[in-house]
């Protein structure tokens, strides 16, 4: 493949980036733990934070970890979500993946 070959190769590529990465704003990934639900986007920005047990909110310390524990298996789950969606991508590319 010559120089030109790539070039078209790369562009198509950051074209499909871009795809992806829109797609992945939109895509909502929820994760709960002991009354705290957490909604992120495929990019791991935090969407929204919901307390469904009020007694959580008396206790800070408890609040703090449930609170942490959440966001952490939400931006995990995202995580995983970009990687499979990236992966698909790049196995289409020579060279590029599996």
């Amino acid at each position: 493949m010559g120089l030109f070959g790539q070039v078209g190769d790369m562009y198509k590529l950051q074209k499909e980036a871009k795809r992806i990465k829109a797609e992945l704003a939109k895509t909502h990934i929820f994760a709960e733990h002991e009354g705290i639900k957490v909604t992120v986007n495929g990019e791991q920005q935090v969407v929204s934070i919901e307390f469904l047990n009020d007694s959580l909110l008396s206790d800070k310390n408890k609040l703090s970890k449930a609170l942490i524990e959440a966001l952490n298996r939400a931006m995990k789950k995202a995580q995983m979500v970009a990687a499979e969606k990236m992966k698909a991508v790049m196995g289409g590319f020579p060279g590029m993946g599996q």
